[in-house]
C-alpha cells in the first residue's frame, strides 16, 4: 500500500542533517524524492564522529528510498539541468546561505515565475532577512542564540550539550514538514505556490515555550534549576547505586505521593513534587536513589504507576520490547541485495502506513538514469560526464 504522500515530487538540494531528515521522512511516507548533490560538498559521511566507519550507516539512512543525482550547479550546463528538474517537480527545497541559488539563478524570484504552483523552502540557520542571515552555524550555535541554553543544565555548572540535534532536527527538518504540508494545503485549495522561510534558531527560540510564555507575560526570566520542569523541584534524574540513573517525573500529587512512599520518604508526600526546602527533599530523594542499582529501582517502580522511569541506553532503547511493539526499528534492503536495520518512522496510519524503500545509494547513483528521463541520450551524457558536469 502506498504512502500518503504518492505522488509527490521533491527536489532536494539540503545537505548535511537538516534537510535530508525532513526529505526522509516524505520518502518514507511516499513521496519521489531526488537529491541533487554537489560535487564535493561536505556530508554527514565526512563529519567526524566517533568511529570512522560510523557516518556510512547515517548516509545509509537518510538516503533511505531517495535517488541520487550529482550535479555541479556553476558549469554552464547545470542550471539548465536544474531548471528542467523543477519543471517536474511541485516542492524544491535547498539550505544554502541567502542569496547563492540567487547567483546561480535559481532564487525563488527566478523560479516562481516560471513555475508559479512551485513550493520552495529555504532552510537555514538564521532565516532570510535580520543581522545573522549570512553567518554561518551549526546546531550548538543556533540553541545557544535561542536562549534555551540559558535555563538548560545546572546552577553552577553551565549549560548542558544535548545528545541530538535540537535545532537541525526538531526546528529544522520537523518545522519543514510542517510548513511544507500546510502549504501543499494551500495548494491544493488556490493552485499556488510559495516561499517558505525557514529558520532553525527561529523554531528552537519557539521551544522556550512555557519559559518564554512566563517572559513575555509577567516579565519573569527563569535560569538554571530555577522552575518546575528544569531541576528546580523533584522532577529531575538521579543516580543509582551502580551508576545507571532513573527518572521523576512525578508532578501530579497523586503520584508523587505514591512514588515518595516507594521511596521510604512518605514524610515528603505533602510538598508534592515542588516542597518548601526542594535543595533538602532532593537530597533525601538522592540518598535514597543511591541505595540500589538501576534495575532493582526499575522493578519496584515497574509495579507501579507513578510516573518514575529508568534512563535507558540506546541498545537497551532499541531493543527493548517498547520499540518492538511500536516497529520503531525496521528491515530495510539494500541495494546490492541482503538488508540492514534503520530507525523507522514514528508516526501510525491506519489506511497508508509508510513504504520503506531501499538504503540510500552513492551520491550521484542515479544520475544517468535521471538525464534519461530528462531525455538526454546516453551519449549526450557522456560527453556532459566528460565535461565535468557531474563532477
Amino acid at each position: 500500500m502506498a504512502g500518503p504522500l504518492q505522488g509527490l515530487k521533491v527536489l532536494d538540494f539540503s545537505a548535511l542533517l537538516p534537510g535530508p531528515f525532513a526529505t526522509l521522512v516524505l520518502a518514507d511516507l511516499g513521496a519521489e524524492v531526488l537529491c541533487v548533490k554537489a560535487p564535493q560538498r561536505q556530508e554527514t559521511r565526512e563529519l567526524t564522529v566517533s568511529e570512522a566507519s560510523a557516518a556510512a550507516p547515517v548516509d545509509a539512512w537518510l538516503g533511505r528510498g531517495k535517488r541520487s543525482l550529482v550535479l555541479d550547479l556553476k558549469h554552464p550546463k547545470g542550471r539548465e539541468i536544474a531548471l528542467e528538474l523543477a519543471r517536474k517537480h511541485e516542492v524544491f527545497i535547498e539550505q544554502f546561505r541567502p542569496g547563492v541559488m540567487d547567483r546561480l539563478g535559481l532564487g525563488w524570484e527566478a523560479l516562481r515565475e516560471k513555475f508559479p504552483g512551485l513550493i520552495y523552502c529555504s532552510l537555514t540557520g538564521y532565516g532570510q532577512t535580520g543581522p545573522l542571515a549570512q553567518r554561518a552555524g551549526h546546531d550548538i550555535n543556533y540553541v545557544a542564540l535561542s536562549g534555551l541554553m540559558s535555563h538548560s543544565g545546572r546552577r553552577g555548572q553551565g549549560p548542558s550539550l544535548p545528545g541530538t540535534q535540537i535545532a537541525d532536527l526538531a526546528s529544522g527538518a520537523m518545522g519543514l514538514l510542517v510548513a511544507l504540508l500546510a502549504a501543499l494545503l494551500h495548494r491544493r485549495a488556490s493552485g499556488r505556490g510559495q516561499r517558505l522561510d525557514l529558520s532553525m534558531t527561529d523554531g528552537a527560540m519557539w521551544f522556550n515555550a512555557v519559559a518564554a510564555a512566563s517572559y513575555l507575560a509577567g516579565g519573569r526570566e527563569y535560569g538554571r534549576e530555577d522552575w518546575l520542569l528544569n531541576g528546580g523541584s523533584l522532577y529531575d534524574f538521579y543516580q543509582c547505586a551502580d551508576g545507571g540513573y532513573m527518572s521523576f517525573g512525578s508532578l501530579e500529587p497523586k503520584f508523587s505521593a505514591a512514588a515518595l512512599k516507594a521511596l521510604g520518604l512518605p514524610e515528603l508526600a505533602e510538598g508534592g513534587i515542588s516542597p518548601r526546602d526542594v535543595a533538602g527533599a532532593k537530597q533525601k530523594v538522592a540518598q535514597r536513589f543511591k541505595s540500589k542499582t538501576r534495575d532493582q529501582w526499575r522493578r519496584v517502580f515497574s509495579e507501579l504507576d507513578v510516573c518514575v522511569e529508568p534512563v535507558l541506553g540506546l541498545a537497551e532503547a532499541l531493543e527493548g520490547e517498547q520499540a518492538r511493539a511500536r516497529g520503531l526499528v525496521r528491515e530495510v534492503p539494500l541495494a546490492g541485495g541482503g538488508k540492514t536495520r534503520q530507525l523507522g518512522l514514528p508516526f501510525k496510519f491506519s489506511a497508508t502506513p509508510p513504504a520503506y524503500g531501499e538504503a540510500g545509494h552513492a551520491a550521484g547513483a542515479h544520475t544517468h538514469e535521471v538525464m534519461a528521463e530528462l531525455g538526454y541520450s546516453r551519449d549526450q551524457v557522456l560527453a556532459l560526464e566528460r565535461d565535468g558536469l557531474f563532477g
